[in-house]
């Protein structure tokens, strides 16, 4: 049996790629609560920034075209979003809120706020604002773009 290997340095990988899964899982759990997903919160909260097209949405919230649409899609059926001609550019439609979008849009955000502040109160308080400022100097920084990487092509088998 091989030996496993040694780690040399801390899996962050593994570490935020859990943290990221648990945050995700308790934020569904606490928005679901008011009909909301995280994707629709994400969406509204989005939408209410500025006037944004459903693909500047989607590129801001990591969601495929898909995706957005069936978001949106919801969001319209629930009556907090509509599809509208942008003022700016009469070819593109924007995802303007409605007034009762507005309103779940912030008791989602007071969800939010509060799952995030929970988990944040599981450091010690003066630990809390340095782990922000490191996980926010890896986002403005090396962690900030994404890497396109291109799929390992498999060379094509012989047919016997």
């Amino acid at each position: 049996m091989a030996e496993p290997l040694e780690r040399t340095v801390p899996d962050i990988t593994g570490y935020l790629t859990h943290a990221s899964h648990v945050l995700e899982t308790q934020l569904s759990a606490a928005l679901a609560e008011v009909g909301l997903t995280l994707r629709m919160q994400c969406v509204l909260r989005h939408a209410l920034e500025a006037e944004r097209t459903q693909i500047q949405i989607a590129e801001l919230a990591y969601m495929d075209k898909t995706t957005m649409v069936v978001t949106v899609d919801a969001l319209e059926k629930a009556g907090y979003a509509e599809r509208k001609p942008s003022a700016t550019d009469r070819r593109a439609r924007i995802i303007a809120v409605t007034e009762a979008g507005a309103k779940i849009a912030a008791e989602g955000q007071r969800i939010v706020d509060r799952v995030h502040a929970d988990a944040l109160a599981a450091l010690a308080a003066p630990q809390r604002q340095p782990f922000v400022d490191a996980v926010t100097t890896l986002l403005e920084g090396p962690l900030a773009t994404p890497v396109t990487a291109q799929p390992v092509r498999r060379s094509r088998q012989r047919s016997s």
